[in-house]
């Protein structure tokens, strides 16, 4: 699918959100150039490198041409506007106000351009100049909150679910701006304001309107699902969603105990007797191996996984056998397993080097 073709986007945020939403425009056949500083989009300089790639930059700058230009001098500044003047979506990633500031902000935007304005903390409000990162905004949201390790303490999500998550909505909301624009064809900007902070608030919607509802946190979901140690060090996930899992599980378990005692006879109750009753289901998972448990779970229709690492994902049968992961090959840095979101069939290139277009896009700038 090719939507966008013929479709120009000015990419000019750097780190992942922005750039995320730019590639998927790509990846619909956009033309998308990506504005970059000369020491290059600061993701160029995270995971692993070689030269000016990094994994983290090829990852969510495929399919992308790259332009540096030098946004402090004011010829380069004007470059910059002129591509602007001529961009359908325009993607900036700058500390609220300082895109309009230099001269790149909606005013300097087509009339009917959609303007996409990623942030931390949004482009007003008194958090607006304060700076975030994902693992910030995880914080802020209550996210971290609800992570809690085998140590009680909250933990942050160990990758970046906020900004690829930040990404993806922005790309929606840009969608949603372009079909407007195609049925209002009245000359008028659509400027959307994707933060960081509207992200991680958005994974946690069912808590934050069960907490606003209640007035207080509500009661831990699903109380005993999580992780457990197997008796070979391996861990396994289980997940209960109805009450009838309960008692299935404790008959896989071996402990018809449980079922009758009062403090574990509903989810709210086993939530708000949950130190009493994990030391005892650890206990038991040490018993047994981790696959004989996937085994005897599976067989008993509990919902249950190994907990794999990332390295035995991409080994495994299945997402081998589903393309789950398909390679690019990317220059210095060699072919690169890419996790595409569900149904989108992403066919790009490699990500460019740093400014590995620059006097092409000029020369049809007429510079």
């Amino acid at each position: 699918m090719q939507p966008y073709k013929g479709l120009f986007v000015l990419d000019a945020a750097q780190g992942i959100a922005g750039p995320y939403c730019g590639m998927l425009l790509a990846a619909m056949g956009a033309e998308v150039v990506k504005l970059e500083p000369p020491k290059g989009d600061w993701s160029r300089g995270l995971t692993t490198r070689e030269g000016s790639h990094s994994v983290m930059s090829s990852v969510f700058n495929r399919g992308k041409r790259s332009l540096v230009l030098d946004l402090a001098a004011p010829a380069e500044r004007a470059k910059a506007q002129a591509l602007m003047a001529r961009a359908d979506v325009v993607i900036e990633a700058f500390r609220p106000g300082v895109a309009a500031r230099i001269g790149l902000g909606p005013a300097h935007a087509r009339a009917d351009a959609v303007y996409v304005s990623i942030s931390g903390f949004g482009q007003s409000g008194p958090y607006a100049e304060r700076p975030c990162t994902d693992a910030v905004a995880q914080a802020f949201s209550g996210l971290v909150s609800q992570n809690a390790g085998m140590d009680g303490a909250p933990h942050k999500v160990g990758t970046l679910p906020v900004d690829i998550h930040t990404g993806m909505s922005a790309f929606a909301a840009v969608q949603a701006a372009l079909a407007d624009r195609a049925r209002d064809t009245t000359p008028r900007q659509r400027v959307l304001d994707c933060s960081l902070m509207a992200g991680a608030a958005s994974l946690l919607c069912t808590s934050i309107a069960e907490a606003g509802l209640l007035g207080r946190l509500p009661a831990e979901l699903n109380v005993p699902a999580g992780s457990y140690q197997a008796g070979d060090g391996a861990w396994v996930m289980i997940a209960l969603v109805r009450e009838v899992d309960w008692v299935t599980l404790v008959g896989v378990l071996g402990a018809p105990a449980l079922l009758q005692d009062p403090r574990f006879g509903s989810f709210p109750l086993r939530a708000q007797n949950k130190p009493a009753l994990l030391p005892m289901l650890r206990g038991i998972f040490l018993t047994r191996p981790a696959a004989e448990w996937i085994a005897a779970l599976h067989a008993a229709g509990i919902l249950a996984s190994r907990v794999n690492t990332v390295l035995e994902w991409l080994e495994d049968g299945h997402v081998q056998a589903s393309a789950a992961a398909p390679c690019v090959e990317q220059p210095g840095l060699g072919r690169l397993p890419l996790a595409n979101p569900p149904g989108l069939d992403i066919q790009l290139g490699p990500a460019p080097a740093l400014g590995e277009h620059s006097d092409e896009i000029l020369r049809e700038m007429g510079g």
